[in-house]
């Protein structure tokens, strides 16, 4: 209640059979309780054994999370160190409403504590490293022994949000675009799960993928092996006559034979593609399921109002493409949809990242790829978790990034293929958060304020404007801009 952020008990205790369990429990509740790093220390080998025994058990928790740990029995002494994040416990105790009512309501007793002020600072130009290793993917789990519970947890969240807005509107029919990328594929897997927990067919998915002036042959084979192997009702629609029609009512020069590959011209494809599936929902009395991942509404890589941004309900909304990814590739090598499908979906995630709509042999100069514009998933979903989740300033995350990511070597993968290791040397990093910083703070959230109602997946958080992320559509991003200039542009 005084503000300490690190509590320490010298608990002098003995051994017993089954008490290391019982004191794990008992700091990690304490440490979550008091949204603090908690250090507990028993005592070990020089005391006396007359009528007891010492096993020298020291932990390190924060916040309920275990940081380090002695080694119990030992018969030396023994020093375990660990990196505490005290920025985080402070972040945490602002979002807790409780804890700043309990502090307010024993101010009296806080004034009893006595404080004592002193400087520890580290000299200038002393380079700090962590012992603390922080995963690459924080909206993963690297852990293989919980990932099979972790993965079914997500979707059960996704499949009881879709299940109860059918329930509750009386449809039992979805319609989805399916693009044989990475969102849309999840989409379907989701939709899939919901209606044989509705106790109804898969025929009452209405899949449609929707070729356009750059769709590949690729992609598109993609898109029609997984709507039959889910078992949903299969449509194609070529949406290129009807852009053009748009591009010719408009003036657009492509319409006059041009290659002018813009942003009208790709939105126009966008806009196709969502009018197509509102208006078949209507024909059809369906809900339109929708596609974009947290990811991309927090770059605001999405065409506002169509595309993968509008629908009737999202299920991705709220789950990163790294976790998508991670999700498919659990699908996959659990074969729970049957060989076709698991054929499919290890076809999708070798798929490069694109939105498709600009012709791939017209400009061989022009961007292809998403992450060409928008900088590494990866990379961007670390920024936005601790961004998001802490509320960390540009320093701090940038130095967490180059921690994770500098050397493809240390700390554990989860199920990622070996020629998917990436690294990253501190001024990639800065380039990209400042990316990051740009789209997320200047140029997406008045995308994010429209965005359809989707179920909040994990604790890192969501982006709707009416849970996680109340924003204004027109804030400043200068304050945050501003200090990418203490991040260097290299580690020398």
């Amino acid at each position: 209640m005084a503000g300490a952020t690190v509590l320490i008990n010298l608990s002098a205790s003995n051994a017993t059979v089954g008490k290391k369990d019982y004191r794990r429990l008992l700091v990690a509740d304490q440490s979550g309780r008091c949204i603090a790093a908690y250090m507990y220390c028993a005592a070990g080998s020089g005391e006396s054994t007359t009528d007891l025994a010492w096993d020298g058990h020291g932990m390190i928790y924060e916040n309920a999370v275990r940081i380090a740990e002695t080694e119990r029995f030992l018969y030396q002494p023994q020093i375990v160190t660990g990196d505490i994040d005290l920025d985080r416990l402070a972040q945490d105790r602002m979002r807790q409403n409780s804890f700043g009512q309990a502090v307010h309501n024993h101010r009296d007793e806080v004034a009893e504590f006595r404080t004592i002020r002193f400087q520890a600072e580290l000299p200038s130009r002393e380079r700090v490293l962590l012992e603390r290793s922080y995963e690459r993917f924080p909206y993963v789990l690297s852990d293989p022994v919980g990932r099979d519970e972790r993965c079914r947890e997500v979707y059960e969240i996704q499949v009881q949000g879709l299940v109860k807005r059918l329930q509750a509107t009386g449809i039992k029919k979805l319609v989805i675009g399916i693009s044989g990328g990475l969102d849309s594929t999840q989409a379907l897997l989701v939709s899939a799960r919901a209606m044989d927990a509705m106790g109804l067919g898969r025929e009452n998915i209405l899949g449609y993928t929707m070729p356009g002036f750059a769709t590949s042959e690729r992609t598109l084979q993609q898109a029609r092996r997984l709507m039959a192997g889910v078992g949903c009702k299969t449509h194609e629609i070529d949406i290129r006559p009807s852009c053009l029609q748009m591009l010719k009512d408009i003036g657009h020069p492509f319409a006059s034979g041009q290659p002018i590959f813009d942003a009208t011209f790709e939105n126009v494809q966008a806009g196709e593609r969502a009018s197509h599936l509102f208006r078949l929902a209507n024909q059809n009395c369906a809900l339109v399921v929708g596609t974009s991942d947290l990811s991309e509404l927090a770059l605001g890589y999405c065409t506002y109002g169509v595309g993968d941004h509008m629908a009737h309900y999202h299920v991705n909304a709220s789950v990163p493409k790294t976790l998508v990814q991670y999700l498919l590739r659990w699908v996959a090598h659990s074969r729970q949809l049957g060989p076709e499908v698991t054929a499919v979906l290890k076809k999708v995630l070798e798929t490069t990242i694109t939105a498709e709509l600009v012709p791939r042999d017209s400009n061989e100069e022009s961007v292809h790829t998403a992450e060409e514009v928008v900088g590494p998933y990866e990379l961007q979903d670390f920024h936005l978790y601790y961004t998001l989740r802490f509320g960390y300033a540009p320093p701090k995350v940038a130095f967490l990034a180059w921690s994770a990511w500098h050397d493809r070597n240390q700390g554990v993968w989860p199920d990622v293929p070996e020629s998917k290791r990436h690294e990253y040397r501190i001024g990639e990093i800065k380039r990209w958060l400042n990316v990051f910083l740009e789209r997320f703070f200047k140029y997406s959230q008045f995308k994010r304020s429209a965005m359809p109602n989707a179920p909040k997946v994990g604790s890192g958080g969501s982006l709707s404007p009416r849970s996680d992320y109340r924003a204004p559509s027109d804030a400043e991003a200068s304050a945050w801009l501003a200090q990418l200039d203490q991040i260097p542009d290299s580690e020398s």
